[in-house]
């Protein structure tokens, strides 16, 4: 699980990144603020490359992906927004820097998954640490708390896109949670999270409660809900604030401490929730947090070991034993097997 460890290494991990930009080009970093895809095209050892927003690698929490070449290449997926795309040409810049010095990688080494998580964290956080000056964030989330609409108001003072204000909010999240953007079809568009484990982009969560009314109604919602992960497994309850964001929706999502309500204790529930099946072989109930099948959408039975996917080999239960057979086991004309019969 994104613990507080994690989210603090990242920061450091962020800090870091800038120093090594100063170091090697200094007066980079104003440059990088004002227009960051219109500095980046400027240096020599990197190519920027323009992509359709649907060849962007799904495994980056971006629309964009890094190839370490060489010649080391940034793709950017195309969109309306200038201050998007700054985001994402930051935040594939970050993995570039992290996989181009051994210092940088070090810290990799001491994480379970190889610094899977920290260095796209890391990425999100250089980026966000650029295009937001910590004076700005302070005055809007500090002084008037961490709420859907301060988000929003932050957004609208700076030049940054709505993905890195997303992740500023999140490190001021006074608890466990998440900072979530929806385009209005109820689809994640980005997600920052912290102390919770992080949420897929792309997943929908347009009916889930309170992000439902938001999506339907003016965007100002408030309540608790529950996010979807995969094959409809839920999250721990969590209280929730909303707001329309120029054609999406920001939602800011947190155990306890809302700063939205006089007092908000913690939300019941220690895990996320499993869904229900029933085996269509074995006609047993069950739940299961182990991946779906990809043809049928079903979890594996832990009784019978079976999806709902139909049997490759066509069998036929006998009444004696109640154990299903091949064809070849009954006699002619009979229903009980051989060994029953």
């Amino acid at each position: 699980m994104v613990n507080y460890v994690l989210a603090g290494a990242a920061r450091t991990q962020a800090a870091a990144m800038i120093k090594e930009v100063e170091a090697a080009r200094p007066g980079a970093l104003e440059r990088l603020t004002q227009g960051a895809l219109a500095e980046l095209r400027t240096w020599p050892e990197l190519t920027v490359k323009d992509v359709p927003e649907g060849q962007a690698a799904q495994g980056c929490s971006v629309a964009g992906a890094y190839d370490y070449g060489p010649p080391p290449r940034l793709s950017v997926a195309m969109s309306a927004s200038q201050a998007r795309r700054d985001f994402t040409a930051l935040h594939e810049l970050g993995h570039h820097l992290q996989k181009s010095s051994f210092d940088l990688m070090e810290p990799f080494s001491r994480e379970l998954d190889g610094g899977v998580l920290l260095e796209d964290a890391a990425c999100d956080a250089f980026a966000a640490e650029i295009l937001l000056p910590a004076h700005l964030v302070g005055h809007h989330l500090d002084v008037k708390g961490l709420t859907a609409l301060a988000i929003t108001h932050l957004w609208r003072a700076s030049n940054a896109s709505r993905m890195a204000v997303c992740v500023r909010a999140a490190q001021h999240l006074p608890a466990p949670g998440h900072v979530l953007l929806l385009d209005p079809t109820g689809h994640l568009a980005f997600a920052a999270s912290h102390g919770e484990r992080p949420l897929r982009r792309g997943s929908f969560q347009g009916d889930i409660p309170v992000i439902d009314r938001a999506l339907t109604g003016s965007g100002r919602a408030q309540g608790r809900t529950q996010v979807r992960y995969r094959d409809g497994i839920l999250g721990r309850e969590l209280h929730t604030d909303t707001a329309p964001m120029d054609g999406y929706i920001v939602a800011v999502l947190v155990t306890d401490s809302a700063p939205w309500r006089a007092f908000t204790p913690p939300t019941a529930g220690s895990g996320p929730q499993s869904r229900n099946y029933i085996c269509a072989n074995c006609d047993e109930e069950y739940r299961s947090f182990e991946p779906a099948c990809p043809s049928c959408r079903v979890p594996q039975c832990p009784d019978c070991g079976r999806c709902a996917c139909p049997s490759r080999v066509p069998g036929r239960a006998c009444p004696g034993c109640f154990i299903v057979h091949p064809p070849a086991m009954f006699p002619p004309n009979s229903d009980r097997c051989f060994d029953c019969s």
